[in-house]
């Protein structure tokens, strides 16, 4: 008798801490979240996850690698994924309705780079001649900028040569084009394959007038439904920003020992030093004084410019500031 009445205290002992514990803890709730491999897109999620944030915070990401951000969205407006983190798109498909952009990642504020033939001094040089790159991708936002300050229409002076990442890379190293605009870590590849290529210039040159956010969105229905998911998903993002931005040099190292084992350390430092990232506080100044939507606006005239997009949404409309403010108080 008294076995059996010790068994009913300790299994009423351990309900009762299970009661206890927040929901979260019981049943997580999965988010098919869509990414590009590239440190200032995915640094915030694997040292989420390394970390147990998302875990903590009761959320099981469900994550789908994609070459592009044009290809996020394609598939995130197709259904297949519920929310997404990317570069420089996260201005363009909102602007037509398509998304909702609610967290920003870092700015990729040396991520985009011009690569040239050594023998190719200045961008005025570039005239007449092929460039490689993804266009309405970060690098084609940067590039774009580079042209026109050194007076080239990127329309008329130059050949833009639009291919995947990987192809544009391996087009420059074959000498079938004399330069290519890219985003880190495809500089890790021009490195070993050929040293004697030279970086003209890379986004920070033009900071911050052309400042390039990266960033979340989420399905528009998605986001609607689910807002204790997106607060969540913040929450858990804030504490791996913490991580971030206090130890920069441990998360560096801990991203390249667990997804970037191809790119040797010292040139991944390079890489991840490339994005510029705000503590938390600094991001609430930045969303709060208007800055975010102005620096997401001066990407959205380049979409709606170069992709001719019709009746766009301001970034005021499209951006919304409000489950950051409300879930990120330091």
């Amino acid at each position: 008798m008294a076995i059996h009445r010790r068994h009913l205290i300790r299994s009423a002992a351990a309900a009762a801490a299970v009661a206890a514990l927040p929901s979260f803890a019981q049943a997580r709730t999965k988010v098919k979240v869509g990414y590009l491999h590239t440190p200032a897109v995915d640094g915030h999620i694997w040292v989420g996850q390394h970390n147990g944030s998302f875990a903590k915070h009761g959320l099981e990401l469900e994550m789908v690698q994609f070459t592009t951000g044009l290809e996020l969205f394609q598939a995130m407006v197709g259904g297949s994924l519920e929310m997404l983190s990317t570069g420089a798109v996260v201005s363009n498909f909102p602007a037509r309705g398509q998304g909702k952009v609610f967290l920003m990642n870092n700015i990729e504020y040396a991520t985009a780079q011009l690569w040239v033939r050594e023998d190719i001094r200045s961008v005025a040089d570039l005239k007449g001649k092929q460039i490689s790159t993804t266009t309405g991708t970060t690098a084609h936002v940067f590039l774009d900028r580079a042209l026109r300050a050194a007076k080239l229409d990127p329309g008329k002076d130059v050949q833009i040569v639009n291919q995947r990442m990987t192809e544009a890379v391996t087009s420059f190293i074959s000498g079938a084009v004399p330069a290519v605009a890219l985003w880190v870590p495809f500089d890790s590849t021009i490195k070993q394959k050929m040293p004697n290529a030279r970086k003209l210039t890379d986004a920070s040159a033009f900071f911050p007038e052309a400042a390039i956010m990266g960033g979340w969105a989420a399905r528009n229905d998605y986001y609607e439904a689910n807002r204790p998911v997106i607060e969540r998903l913040i929450a858990a993002w804030s504490e791996a920003n913490a991580f971030i931005t206090s130890k920069p040099d441990e998360a560096a190292e801990l991203l390249q020992k667990t997804q970037y084992k191809q790119v040797p350390l010292p040139d991944f430092r390079e890489q991840f030093k490339a994005s510029k990232y705000y503590t938390n506080a600094e991001w609430r100044t930045r969303y709060q004084d208007g800055t975010v939507v102005k620096w997401l606006q001066q990407v959205t005239d380049f979409f709606v410019e170069n992709a001719k997009i019709q009746n766009a949404l301001k970034a005021d409309r499209y951006f919304d500031s409000a489950p950051f403010l409300a879930t990120v108080k330091a």
